[in-house]
């Protein structure tokens, strides 16, 4: 994506604006004897022995996510995160189960971690990153759970012109029970990886009141994810002179897998024009090809952004949408309208009671306590 770097970096200059003037803030407080980490208490008065803290200025017991991670060693441990932008990459093993992120401010844009690097980025030790490599945050761990935070990648096309391989991941999750409330998910191409940590395995995954933006399949992956109450964000784009931009969502579900993506309840915007976006296409990934995505979106809003007409097209030649598991219901928006019944497949008003998010999660209620 070649956007003018005014304009391609708008949301992240925005949430790095808000992390700064949080920063700010949270060291005034602190100079005033208040905690930057507000009601998750301080080094000094620490909530539990389990609980860490992160701040990028050294008023923490780490300057670094990855450093907190390292140190928390172990099921169980809770990272208190203050306002600031961590400029890192950061990998949460499979062996840290059960742990939590907490941004301290309950703002989002106020806690950011990001990175720029891309699938086709060269790695200083020979070849390149690839799309899994690229991500700024990686979660393996099963039980994590992330509230208040914003992970981003802003790696930019119009940056790199000899780099073909564009994909570059804000954050990949692999772990079963994994839940992000509250959180922005900020990239161009392949923002938000929610996936597994291997092909035979169901992870569930929770996205609840969180914002994602992208252009070409910024939601895509394997697992059994459920986006409740969420807002999809579709950029402009001027490298292109027609439409199709790029595609919402990309799910690769397991052809065993009877529960793919879930979206109920959230909305669909735009800063493209008119039906310049498709809602999705199916990934049947090289590793797969016995995937067949699932996608179900419900009670949603779609935008004009959205091809009415055309919602959904292929990604390979050899996999039609047509035979895959895509489904709508009850949506709403000029981008859900009903001009082509072929091209829009609907769920019955039984159908639909078994695409809920208790049927994708099953005994996991990760919604109970939010």
């Amino acid at each position: 994506m070649t956007l003018p770097a005014h304009v391609s970096r708008r949301s992240f200059v925005v949430a790095s604006a808000g992390a700064a003037l949080a920063l700010g803030v949270s060291s005034q407080a602190h100079a005033q004897g208040r905690s930057p980490f507000g009601r998750y208490g301080s080094p000094s008065a620490r909530l539990d022995e389990r609980t860490l803290y992160v701040h990028p200025a050294g008023l923490g017991d780490h300057t670094s996510v990855q450093a907190a991670v390292n140190a928390a060693s172990g099921v169980g441990h809770t990272l208190v995160l203050a306002p600031g932008t961590y400029r890192e990459t950061v990998a949460v093993s499979a062996a840290r189960k059960e742990m939590t992120w907490i941004g301290a401010s309950g703002r989002a844009r106020d806690v950011v971690i990001v990175y720029d690097n891309a699938a086709g980025t060269p790695k200083p030790g020979g070849g390149t990153y690839g799309t899994t490599g690229s991500a700024t945050t990686t979660v393996q761990a099963d039980g994590f759970t992330a509230r208040d935070i914003t992970f981003s990648n802003d790696w930019l096309r119009a940056d790199h012109p000899g780099i073909s391989g564009t994909q570059a991941v804000a954050i990949k999750v692999q772990g079963d029970r994994s839940a992000f409330l509250h959180c922005r998910f900020l990239g161009h191409q392949d923002t938000l990886y929610a996936d597994s940590i291997a092909l035979g395995t169901f992870a569930r995954q929770y996205f609840a009141h969180c914002y994602a933006e992208g252009d070409v399949d910024f939601v895509f992956g394997r697992a059994t994810a459920v986006f409740e109450d969420c807002h999809f964000h579709t950029l402009k784009r001027t490298d292109l002179t027609g439409a199709p931009y790029g595609f919402v969502f990309a799910p690769s579900t397991a052809g065993a897998n009877p529960r793919g993506y879930l979206v109920t309840g959230g909305r669909v915007t735009s800063e493209a024009p008119d039906a310049y976006y498709k809602l999705a296409r199916p990934w049947v990934p090289s590793s797969d090809l016995t995937a067949r995505p699932m996608l179900t979106v419900r009670e949603t809003r779609l935008g004009g952004g959205i091809d009415a007409v055309q919602p959904y097209t292929d990604m390979a030649a050899g996999h039609p949408w047509q035979n895959q598991r895509f489904a709508e219901y009850r949506n709403s928006g000029p981008g859900a309208a009903i001009t082509v019944p072929a091209n829009r497949p609907q769920l019955t008003h039984a159908e639909a009671r078994s695409h809920t998010r208790r049927t994708h999660l099953g005994d996991w209620a990760p919604w109970q306590g939010c």
